[in-house]
């Protein structure tokens, strides 16, 4: 985690920034998948200025290598007109870590009542009285909208940055550039 590029969303009249951040995390989690690596890891540098969502700033995180592997994949095809490229720079002295994590919710009662039903051979009725409505979670983390490979439906992925830590936790990042265990560096 020793080099660092960032992304900013520019602005668009036709385009709300959250929409363009799904689009361009989309793409990102498609290179990364494509890309079969662990190694590079993402952070949001304006999520805590901004009033709703991850704000306009992506910052990828990992070798100088990885991340030039990951920017000759042309992963950013269709965004480059909403997107400003940052060049690769080290990553400054001195700087503190975090982790940047996904957080799932289980917020939709139907489907665990659905869960419930099939893995205890009960009936819906049954299901819908030990899981009521008001059993759905919520979450106030910010997130991003993607769509299911599997079946296409939209979900929301909550993404999570820890406390400011002084010792970075190296290790493995998922293909959506998160990990519960390793940090990123944070400047």
């Amino acid at each position: 985690m020793n080099h660092y590029i960032d992304l900013k969303l520019l602005p668009d009249p036709e385009f709300p920034q959250a929409q363009l951040m799904n689009a361009l995390f989309a793409k990102l989690h498609r290179g990364l998948h494509d890309l079969r690596r662990n190694d590079v890891g993402l952070s949001f540098p304006a999520f805590e200025q901004a009033r709703h969502g991850l704000g306009d700033h992506l910052r990828l995180h990992g070798t100088a290598e990885a991340l030039d592997r990951l920017l000759a994949l042309n992963w950013l095809t269709g965004m480059r007109d909403h997107v400003r490229l940052g060049e690769l720079a080290p990553v400054p002295a001195g700087v503190r870590y975090r982790h940047v994590s996904r957080v799932q919710v289980d917020s939709n009662p139907e489907r665990a009542r659905r869960r419930l039903a099939k893995r205890h051979d009960i009936s819906e009725e049954e299901a819908r009285q030990r899981i009521p409505d008001s059993a759905a979670k919520r979450c106030d983390l910010p997130f991003v909208i993607l769509r299911s490979n599997g079946n296409g439906q939209p979900f929301r992925l909550f993404i999570r940055h820890g406390p400011l830590i002084d010792i970075p936790t190296p290790g493995p990042f998922g293909s959506y550039g998160l990990s519960a265990t390793s940090t990123i560096p944070w400047f």
